[in-house]
């Protein structure tokens, strides 16, 4: 599990950053990514990226602004051309299955998969025996999501010593324990799951939040997570403009990362008026406050360990 940065500008792309999207990479778990925003470019990034369209599963739209959507059609069409036919689901908050129904509507774009809008707010917004998606709003100017992604607990590791003293040979049977499930060998002795198992392995979690302000709902959804990706768009000498506009300064994202015992913060989303020289800076800022921070960049992985 880890985080492949698309774009980290803020407002408008540049020839140094893309505007906003980033993909959670999960192919040791489910053999896909996830998508998060897709701003204007983010197709030509992918491109240029390991990322296989057609090996995306979801795509989650933290809010409406352009620089976080106006990507997301093309994407949308260009997909079934990089072997992407299975289904997809885009979820998002309300308003963002017109504005994908309307810009089809109008170009007359029709998609050869199955497309999936799914509008949401807040709590469990998707489930399933290995995952979990929470979403929560944030503070902006219009409505912008946060989404945790917790992974469940995974069972423990099999005790091969033990089973090859018990004479059960690498199969099926291997499966079933791992599994839960008890089994009987050939002998008629019952082999219980629980006693072959060892303790179950804790599932890592992730939190992507859309812009925003500091609020008690960014805390709720990073708290202990391994990994909190978090907007940085000023520095704190501009946090009033930060405030006013709806977003975060470097120095607020690592407030929010101490407050929420996090494991590891990643900062994006960055003001085109920082170059390279003031990113130094800017990130110094965070550091101050919580000492494992990075800076997300182009075409960047930024792993959850």
């Amino acid at each position: 599990m880890d985080i492949y940065f698309l774009g980290t500008g803020a407002g408008m792309p540049t020839t140094r950053r893309n505007v906003s999207s980033m993909a959670l990479r999960l192919y040791e778990e489910r053999g896909s990514f996830w998508m998060f925003d897709c701003g204007e470019g983010t197709q030509h990034q992918v491109l240029q990226s390991p990322l296989k369209l057609g090996k995306c599963e979801f795509i989650f739209i933290t809010h409406l602004h352009g620089d976080h959507i106006f990507g997301l059609p093309g994407l949308l069409s260009s997909r079934a051309y990089q072997g992407g036919v299975s289904p997809l689901t885009v979820f998002g908050p309300v308003g963002l299955q017109r504005f994908i129904h309307t810009v089809f509507e109008l170009s007359e774009t029709h998609l050869p998969y199955e497309l999936h809008i799914q509008e949401v707010e807040s709590g469990v917004i998707w489930e399933d025996e290995q995952f979990a998606v929470t979403a929560l709003p944030l503070e902006h100017r219009v409505l912008s999501l946060g989404y945790r992604v917790q992974q469940k607990e995974r069972p423990g590791r099999l005790d091969l010593n033990l089973l090859k003293e018990k004479n059960l040979p690498p199969g099926p049977l291997y499966g079933q324990l791992k599994r839960g499930q008890d089994i009987v060998l050939p002998s008629g002795e019952m082999v219980e799951a629980s006693s072959v198992l060892g303790s179950p392995i804790p599932g890592k979690s992730v939190t992507i939040l859309g812009d925003t302000r500091p609020c008690e709902n960014a805390i709720k959804l990073a708290q202990g997570v391994e990994l909190l990706v978090h907007e940085a768009t000023f520095m704190d000498d501009k946090r009033e403009n930060a405030n006013e506009f709806g977003h975060s300064t470097a120095r607020q994202a690592a407030q929010i990362a101490v407050s929420a015992g996090v494991k590891k913060l990643a900062l994006t989303h960055f003001s085109s008026r920082y170059n390279d020289e003031r990113m130094e800076e800017l990130l110094q800022e965070a550091c101050e406050l919580f000492s494992n921070t990075v800076l997300a960049d182009e075409h960047t992985i930024v792993t959850t360990s």
